[in-house]
């Protein structure tokens, strides 16, 4: 044969789990085009329903306001996950955060509140590392007895701090503590009034982009900004750095890691405290958003947050749309009531009815046909109703997030190590 034959070349490789069909990241271009169409359907069930409160900039601000502590809750169990600890204890980190910060924020100054609350999430997230990653406790077990811990801490605390001496004479309680100053807002001027004057005209998308875009850039928390920081820095130095690189083998292979010079405990003790001080910092969003702590506050936002942070496939971008859902919810229920989570009904057979196509068409039919029943469902509940009783109105947040999660959380991957024990050496 000629040295100028034409060689066969060699087979493809088999595609990988990662690589299969449907696995391709959606383009910029395409993006753009879902939200568009999610802007002109939720504008048509605004227009239908006569609920002109779901697309507010009120509705969006309080949405933030929500769906913030859930966020950095989630946050913090993402960072933990990713080193392969699971951190259940993340309601009890939130609840010393709401405690301490507001200890701090009513003796001393607002500011100064954030660096207790997060400092108290941090005392946590270490006693939960110390007892998981060195004692090798079920990591379960484990973030239930914090939970349980952190609340008899903080009410026996409560009662020895806020309900004597100055702090009672101030409007403290053995459940609640003095008010605490308000953090500072910031609202983008000539923007925001412009925008609420789009809204008042009630035109069809262009108000709704306007109340959504006016409540994003009017009177928002500092720390709503510093959550938004947070993110993008959590992204950053667990996907872009050498740092997160080897924090998130410790939660794929920490055997192999350790192979690599990793110092696996080490990484482990780090991404849990970090979780922690994340609760923690949610915990007193909480506090400082009410102007007091007050006992029970967290609600098991720091379990939400975990399920936001599961749907969210373990990644910040996922999460954040996890935690924006609940936060919607929650917010068009404290400030509508009846009418607007009415509304939500058919806004939510419209999604299902997207869904149902959408895995009607990649073949998985059997989760199109359940998506298909819900949303039919709810479109016959929202025809042959005009409200919807007061009992669904309080839980609409945790049934709309439970159906969405239900339905739209498919094929997710957590890390391979994720709780996982591990002990140094154990590769031989």
């Amino acid at each position: 044969m000629s040295a100028t034959a034409v060689q066969t070349p060699p087979p493809a490789a088999p595609r990988t789990a990662g690589q299969k069909k449907g696995r391709t990241r959606l383009s910029v271009p395409v993006l753009l085009l879902i939200v568009a169409a999610a802007l002109v359907v939720v504008s048509a069930v605004r227009a239908i329903a006569g609920a002109d409160d779901v697309t507010s900039s009120g509705q969006i601000a309080g949405a933030l306001t929500s769906s913030v502590p859930i966020a950095l809750a989630g946050l913090g169990g993402l960072w933990a996950e990713r080193a392969g600890v699971v951190n259940i204890g993340l309601e009890g980190m939130m609840i010393l955060g709401t405690f301490f910060g507001a200890w701090a924020g009513w003796g001393l100054n607002p500011w100064l509140g954030v660096l207790a609350g997060v400092l108290g999430g941090m005392a946590g997230g270490l006693v939960h590392a110390i007892v998981t990653v060195t004692f090798g406790v079920d990591h379960i077990i484990a973030g239930v007895a914090m939970n349980i811990l952190a609340a008899g801490v903080t009410a026996y605390l409560a009662k020895r701090i806020f309900n004597v001496g100055k702090a009672a004479a101030q409007g403290g309680t053995p459940k609640q503590s003095p008010p605490i100053e308000d953090m500072k807002t910031f609202t983008v001027p000539g923007l925001s009034h412009w925008l609420s004057t789009l809204e008042k005209h009630h035109w069809f998308l262009v108000s709704d982009v306007a109340g959504i875009v006016g409540g994003v850039v009017t009177r928002i928390s500092s720390l709503t900004l510093l959550a938004i920081v947070l993110f993008a820095a959590t992204f950053f130095v667990l996907w872009r750095t050498s740092f997160g690189l080897r924090l998130r083998s410790c939660g794929e292979n920490p055997v192999a890691a350790e192979s690599l010079g990793v110092n696996v405990y080490l990484y482990k003790y780090v991404a849990v405290i970090i979780s922690g001080g994340l609760a923690g910092l949610g915990g007193y969003f909480l506090a400082v958003g009410t102007h007091f702590y007050l006992e029970g506050q967290t609600s098991g936002r720091g379990y939400i947050g975990l399920a936001a942070m599961i749907f969210g496939n373990w990644r910040p971008g996922g999460l954040a749309m996890g935690a924006g859902l609940f936060g919607y919810a929650d917010s068009l229920q404290l400030r509508s009531g009846s009418d607007s989570v009415h509304a939500l009904l058919l806004l939510l057979a419209v999604l299902l009815l997207a869904m149902a196509v959408w895995k009607y068409l990649r073949k998985a039919y059997l989760s199109a046909g359940f998506s298909l029943g819900f949303a039919v469902l709810l479109a016959v509940w929202y025809m042959t109703t005009d409200s919807v009783p007061s009992e669904l109105v309080q839980a609409s947040p945790y049934v709309a997030t439970l159906l969405v999660m239900g339905l739209f959380s498919q094929r997710l991957r957590m890390p391979k190590a994720d709780g996982q024990p591990y002990r140094k050496g154990q590769g031989g």
